[in-house]
């Protein structure tokens, strides 16, 4: 049986796997949907508005923003965030390549 020849940017699948990583916590999770439901909001109001502590909030924001999920965007002393859809979308889109291109074991 010979086996079908696989395509795989690892770059683009460690991207992929980074984000996966940051989304495997449940707050980042619901941290994520509030961002999204807001469009853009603050993070004074995203973390007196889930009942959650400053530096818990910033920390899970932090890894949010390093693998891409979310960008930044200052006013005066607030800084506002957002959910980077086209990010999201690329690495959707390229989980969804590499599951298509997997072979049965």
């Amino acid at each position: 049986m010979s086996k079908a020849k696989v395509s795989i940017n690892n770059d683009k699948l460690q991207d992929s796997l980074e984000l996966l990583r940051a989304l495997a916590h449940p707050l980042r999770i619901q941290l994520l949907g509030f961002i999204d439901q807001h469009e853009s909001i603050n993070v004074n109001k995203i973390y007196n508005a889930l009942s959650l502590e400053q530096s818990i909030t910033s920390q899970h924001l932090k890894i949010l923003r390093s693998v891409g999920l979310v960008v930044t965007r200052r006013e005066g002393k607030f800084v506002h965030y957002q959910v980077d859809y086209e990010k999201v979308g690329r690495a959707v889109d390229y989980i969804r390549q590499f599951m298509q291109n997997e072979q049965p074991v």
